[in-house]
This record gives structure tokens, C-alpha cells and sequence, in this order.
């Protein structure tokens, strides 16, 4: 966490002075400079503070990944109010449930009810207002993301980091300067979290929209990317493009690709290895509360396989039963997370509380750690299935499953069994035009799974089975079913 340094609200104008003509954005096929960036979200702050915008305010943004987007939020810190980013097309009642919580003074975006404040992207003309520059002011949350929670209620994630940060200190690996490809959905913590970090440091970012495997590698190519961050889906897409497409780029510029969010499959994180080099392939594991975060390098993982990593400067890890009493090396329990500055010191929720024990918080992950403090994960607890008495672990199964050629993704859940007291059930989703047979898929499975791992049945979908983040939505798919035997 950043305590001193520049305020968000003037970094924009910090690096066209330090870097004049850098370009901020490439969007769309345009160049956006620092100082044009500057200007535009000059204007949409004032338009913003017509509407009623003001320090400390929440301001929700449902807008696409654009440079409306860019400019929006730092429109919104140049004002000291605070962005509450949601996915643009979020489904009427949770946006509505998310409103509820959050309160904002003002909603971006086509209106989801009559009883909130909104500017639609219709109506966002902000020519009319001066470029000038406002009057510097520090936001006192930088963020406010939103998140599904296991109950099905949103929950919404207030950052406790004011809205300033050192332009030279880099976040994961980033330089001042570098090129930043994002692949990624900003209403999603790890990709706005992350782009933004980019921002702060003078990075040009080279915004894709929406993501295509082949697209990606052009884009790294052509614009000399240095850095980028991926989901394990990601990375699956772009390694089934195949030998002869992937053996036409070597991506010189490319001097870290770290993933992030959900479980990356050991072969496919072998495959990425040995094709970028274990120097470059990085993994991060940490959660938008800012609690606690490991990394961990490929040539570490490479001796450590299967691991998140370390727990990273300025945070504790442990490993604790149901009872609160830590567990043995090498034995599973709940990962448990201790910032430096204690609990509560880097955010606090709006609809929920968190599940702490003493000064130690959960991310909700079962998992254990070796002697050498490398952390392993298992699984969400509430995902865990226990069959027979065993535990079953969705990602394990789910990683087996997709390591065949011909699927494309994956979910495993527990249903309700009078025998067993649940049952794994795995919904798959093919790649397009293969013929996928469910006996030999479990076949298949079956050379890299214990016996009472394997599914109880195969069932085949078109249907994603993850979002745009590529978090598996069990807990949804779960639901359906459920409903279906209802």
C-alpha cells in the first residue's frame, strides 16, 4: 500500500510532464496521449460534478472496456469521489442489489432502475466543459470493487488505500514506462486493479476490448508488450491455437506474463514454461480485500510444482483448522491471511462481514504449505465435496477433465446423494465440432485421478461454464441443477 506520493487525480498530467507525448491509451486504433487523457477526463470530471458529484461520493461506472471507461474513473478521482465498478451488462437485480448497498450519488450507465441518480453513456457528451486543470484532491478509497459472495448477495470491497501512489514504484513486476497489454474485463478486480497500477507508473496500455487468443499475440508483436496478466482460460485459448500458429511468435518483448484469479492446470502451466521460458511465467495468488498474496516465479515452480508461491512482503500466512488451531506442514486446512497493518487495514465491506479469526482472515481457500513456506492450494471451502467421507476437490477434478485435447472448459460440483451424501458431477463444455465420447473422457481421467475423484456422471453443455475472469461459476451451475431434479 502507497502512502505517500502523487495524487490520482494529477498523475495523468505528472507523466505528460515527465514523459511529453508518451501515449496513455491505444484503443481502438488510436493513440491516446497522457495529456489528451488528462484533458478528456478534466472535462468529464466537471461533467460529473454538474450531476452532483462530490469528495468521498461513490460513483458506480457500468461501462465496456473503452476510453470512455479510462476517462470516467479518473474523472471520478480528480473529483475525490470513489469508483464502484460493475460489469456493464450485470443482470437487473443484482445491479439493483448492488445499488442498494453501495448508494452511489451518481450511476454510469444505461439505468437500471428510476430510484438512482444515472448519467446514461447516451448523454456523456462532455465537449461543453473546460480541459482546465481542477483543483488536486486525494480520494479517500481508491476503489470499490464488487463481488458475487458465496451467499449469493453482492458484497462490495472498499480499498482503505487513498487515491495517490509513488510513479515509481511498480506493482508485480511493472516498470515506469512499460507496455501493458490488457486482455481483460476492468470490471473485474485483477484487471482493473492492474491496468490501473500500469497507469500510475506511465505505462502505455494497449486495451484489446475483448479477448481473442490470436488477437493477443498480434497485439504483444506489434506494440513490443512488456508485461501482461492472464487467466488460466486465457492461456488455454492461446495454447490451442496449436504448434504451427504459436511456433510464428516468440514475443521478445514480453518480460512477464503472470496469471492470476482461478487455478492454472500443472500441464498447462508446464506447456507456457516451456514455451516463454520459466523466467517469464509468473503466478499470482492474492484477493481484492488486500489481506494477503503470494507469488510465485516458474523456475520456482518448477521445484515446487503445483504451488502459489510464498507469502509476500508485509503479509503473515497460516494454515488453521475449523477450530482456529494451526495445522502441520503439509496438511490441509484453511489459508488464513494477516496484513501488516492488521485487520481492517486494507478494506472493509459494505454488505457483509468478513470471517476472521483473532487478527487473522480467510479468503475462503482450503490449501497447506510445505516446509519451505510454499503454499498449495485445495479449493474454495464452499466448493469442497464430500463424498463418503472423502474430500473431493473441484479445481483437481475440473484440471484432469480440461487436459484433454478436446475439452474446452469445465465445472465439477457436488449433487445431493442418499449414499454417498454428495456426488461429483462434471458439466463439460467440448471444443467446438470435436466428438466427445463420455466413457472415454472418464477414461481419460481416470489415468490421472484416484478412484473415488472420478465423476459420477459427464454431462455435456455449449454454455460457458466460467466468466469473463475465468472463474469457474459453480455455485450458479450448482443451483440450476438443483433446481432442474426440483
Amino acid at each position: 500500500m502507497s502512502t505517500s506520493g502523487v495524487a490520482l487525480s494529477s498523475i495523468l498530467a505528472h507523466h505528460d510532464r515527465r514523459w511529453p507525448g508518451r501515449v496513455a491509451l491505444i484503443v481502438d486504433g488510436a493513440e491516446i496521449a497522457y495529456s489528451e487523457l488528462d484533458e478528456r477526463s478534466n472535462r468529464r470530471a466537471r461533467m460529473l460534478a454538474a450531476h452532483g458529484v462530490t469528495a468521498g461520493d461513490f460513483v458506480t461506472v457500468a461501462l465496456p472496456n473503452g476510453l470512455a471507461f479510462y476517462e470516467t474513473v479518473f474523472a471520478i478521482w480528480k473529483l475525490g469521489a470513489i469508483p464502484n465498478v460493475v460489469a456493464a451488462k450485470l443482470p437487473r437485480p443484482e445491479m439493483e442489489a448492488i445499488l442498494d448497498i453501495v448508494r452511489p450519488r451518481l450511476f454510469i450507465g444505461d439505468p437500471p432502475s428510476s430510484g438512482v441518480p444515472v448519467l446514461s453513456p447516451d448523454r456523456g457528451a462532455s465537449e461543453q466543459y473546460s480541459a482546465d486543470p481542477l483543483a488536486e484532491v486525494i480520494s479517500p478509497h481508491w476503489k470499490a470493487m464488487t463481488s458475487g459472495g458465496s451467499t449469493g448477495r453482492p458484497k462490495v470491497i472498499v480499498d482503505a488505500m487513498p487515491a495517490r501512489w509513488d510513479p515509481e514504484e511498480g506493482f508485480l513486476g511493472q516498470r515506469p514506462g512499460d507496455v501493458i497489454l490488457n486482455p481483460g474485463p476492468l470490471y473485474h478486480n485483477a484487471p482493473f486493479h492492474c491496468i490501473t497500477m500500469g497507469m500510475f507508473v506511465g505505462a502505455t496500455i494497449v486495451e484489446m476490448g475483448k479477448f481473442d487468443a490470436l488477437r493477443a499475440l498480434q497485439l504483444v508483436e506489434a506494440h513490443g508488450v512488456n508485461w501482461v496478466t492472464m487467466v488460466p482460460t486465457m492461456m488455454h485459448r492461446i495454447w490451442q491455437l496449436g504448434p504451427d500458429v504459436l511456433s510464428g511468435f516468440s514475443l521478445p518483448s514480453l518480460r512477464m506474463m503472470l496469471h492470476m484469479a482461478a487455478p492454472c492446470p500443472p500441464w498447462l502451466k508446464d506447456a507456457w514454461i516451456g514455451w516463454l521460458g520459466s523466467e517469464r511465467v509468473w503466478e499470482y495468488y492474492g484477493t481484492t480485500e488486500g489481506i494477503g498474496s503470494t507469488t510465485i516465479s516458474g523456475a520456482d515452480w518448477l521445484t515446487h510444482r503445483g504451488s502459489v508461491g510464498r507469502v509476500r512482503d508485509g503479509y503473515e500466512l497460516k494454515i488453521l483448522d475449523e477450530d482456529g488451531r494451526e495445522k502441520p506442514v503439509g496438511e490441509v486446512g484453511e489459508v488464513f491471511f494477516r496484513p501488516r497493518g492488521g485487520p481492517g487495514s486494507t478494506y472493509h465491506y459494505l454488505g457483509c462481514e468478513g470471517r476472521r479469526i483473532g487478527g487473522w482472515e480467510t479468503p475462503g481457500d482450503l490449501g497447506s504449505v510445505d516446509g519451505e513456506g510454499y503454499l498449495y492450494l485445495s479449493d474454495r471451502r464452499n466448493d469442497l465435496i464430500i463424498s463418503g467421507g472423502a474430500n473431493i476437490y473441484p479445481a483437481e477434478v475440473e484440471a484432469a477433465l480440461e487436459a484433454h485435447p478436446a475439452v474446452r472448459g469445465s465445472a465439477v460440483i457436488g449433487l445431493p446423494d442418499e449414499e454417498w451424501g454428495a456426488r461429483v458431477h462434471a458439466i463439460v463444455q467440448p471444443m467446438e465440432g470435436a466428438a466427445l465420447d463420455g466413457q472415454e473422457l472418464l477414461e481419460f481421467v481416470a489415468s490421472r485421478l484416484a478412484r473415488y475423484k472420478l465423476p459420477k456422471a459427464i454431462e455435456f453443455t455449449s454454455e460457458p461454464l466460467r466468466d469473463e475472469a475465468g472463474k469457474v461459476r459453480r455455485a450458479a451451475l450448482r443451483s440450476a441443477r438443483l433446481e432442474a431434479q426440483a
